[in-house]
């Protein structure tokens, strides 16, 4: 796991925060901790890894037609 950092400037905290979710969002850190949650049963992972690759799949061969 990697260190996140955000530097606050001039007191303005709601854009440090603002950052930081978003450092996080990218991160992916936030769909683990959902993921982490509950127990998510042998055939519910193997059908959202398959999801997950499809999807991945659609993006990687839209960028290519453009």
């Amino acid at each position: 796991m990697k260190e996140i950092q955000v530097k606050v400037y001039d007191n303005d905290l709601e854009k440090a925060m603002r950052i930081l979710k978003k450092k996080i969002q990218n991160d992916g850190l936030f769909k683990r901790l959902k993921l982490k949650k509950s127990y998510e049963k042998p055939s519910e992972h193997k059908r959202r890894k398959q999801r997950e690759a499809l999807r991945r799949q659609r993006i990687t061969a839209s960028k290519r037609y453009r």
